[in-house]
């Protein structure tokens, strides 16, 4: 008999596993079922006697085990452990929504270690630019993947499921590159401009072609000329070996993504619009993509400032001279005494000191009588 179905609790989590199956992805499940087996294997070790699922407590069994995730070798990350957290939690809530007998408090809010705030890694310019003619300079079919995973902001797990008929065209020099559901369960459509659209039309042309007479559109996009699947071990060794030649330091598959997020947001696009190319569901994993620099500082504070400028400059009120008055009457009159005022007005508010400020309003209300007597002649 397997020993992780020996016990009733064993059989219950497996149970509940087999539930989640329906709806999950397997790798989703068989993680579940890896996070299961740890917790269970602690249980067998230093519980024995626990058999049931009734008497789970959350002191001794439930802070033993975090105590065990939290001491061993090699340590685990703070995101293992927070995974592990999660999937367990996630059994027993489902256990409890079926009518199992499970305690609320097993698992709390704060035994969740706090998230690792890591910054985004994109690549140097300097080696961006490497890389990019490296690549070029190879023109294989790997080459121009990592340069369409450079030029989109995939993930590796998405061009790898592209097909032969992801490219779409939506008239003119407008091309948008259809990317299948991927690690959050969506699809969505990622704008391609003519440099992008060239490296997908030459992936076309060097990937293996169609034995059948009807070719399928909807085939994989990236099949190696001898027929062989593109692995995720095969592209990240291409970019292995492609930093190595171009004399640069390691690149990472994800961080071909980092870069493209950082020049987007450098280059104008807004975070909104970023959000929905890279397929996130909220804006704060977005904001883990990107790098502002002090230099990106400095350029978007001074564009602010030229920006604050234009608005709220002072208008300029149109003043006509004598001269230019084709009529001379009470009204122009009237309108070029409004001028003045407006115009003192303006000019004691730059002033800073409150004596001079005091004696331009006394002149101020001066003008104003005025301005009552002339509208009182003019009605004469």
């Amino acid at each position: 008999m397997n020993p992780i179905q020996s016990r009733e609790l064993d059989q219950i989590l497996e149970g509940q596993l087999q539930v989640l199956a329906a709806t999950l992805k397997p790798a989703t499940i068989a993680y579940y079922r890896a996070q299961a087996h740890r917790f269970l294997r602690y249980l067998h070790l230093h519980h024995p006697e626990l058999s049931a699922l009734d008497p789970l407590r959350r002191n001794p069994h439930v802070l033993g085990w975090l105590r065990s995730l939290a001491e061993e070798n090699p340590p685990l990350t703070s995101r293992s452990r927070r995974a592990a957290l999660f999937c367990i939690r996630r059994l027993f809530d489902d256990l409890a929504d079926n009518g199992y007998p499970v305690r609320e408090t097993l698992i709390l809010r704060q035994d969740f270690p706090p998230r690792d705030l890591c910054l985004p890694k994109p690549v140097t310019p300097d080696v961006d630019r490497l890389l990019d003619r490296e690549l070029r300079r190879t023109n294989d079919l790997l080459s121009n993947a990592l340069l369409l995973l450079r030029a989109t902001g995939m993930r590796v797990g998405e061009c790898l499921r592209l097909n032969r008929d992801s490219l779409r065209h939506l008239g003119g020099s407008q091309w948008s590159l259809h990317v299948p559901l991927g690690k959050l369960h969506s699809e969505r459509w990622v704008p391609l401009d003519d440099s992008a659209h060239q490296i997908f039309n030459r992936i076309l042309s060097l990937t293996a072609p169609l034995h059948s007479e009807a070719p399928n559109p909807s085939a994989p996009l990236l099949r190696l000329p001898q027929g062989g699947k593109v692995t995720y071990g095969r592209i990240c060794k291409a970019l292995k070996d492609a930093s190595r030649r171009a004399g640069c330091p390691p690149v990472r598959l994800h961080q071909l993504r980092h870069t493209f997020a950082t020049d987007m947001l450098r280059s104008g696009l807004s975070l909104p619009a970023l959000k929905e190319i890279l397929g996130h569901r909220d804006i704060r994993m977005t904001m883990g993509y990107v790098q502002v620099t002090q230099q990106d500082l400095q350029r978007e504070y001074h564009l602010a400032r030229q920006r604050m400028a234009t608005l709220h400059s002072l208008p300029q009120l149109s003043t006509t001279h004598p001269a230019q008055i084709s009529q001379i009457n009470m009204v122009n009159i009237c309108h070029a005494l409004d001028s003045v005022r407006h115009l003192l007005e303006m000019y004691r508010r730059q002033l800073n000191q409150s004596s001079s400020q005091r004696k331009l309003h006394c002149l101020d209300r001066r003008l104003a009588k005025l301005r009552r007597a002339l509208t009182d002649f003019q009605k004469e």
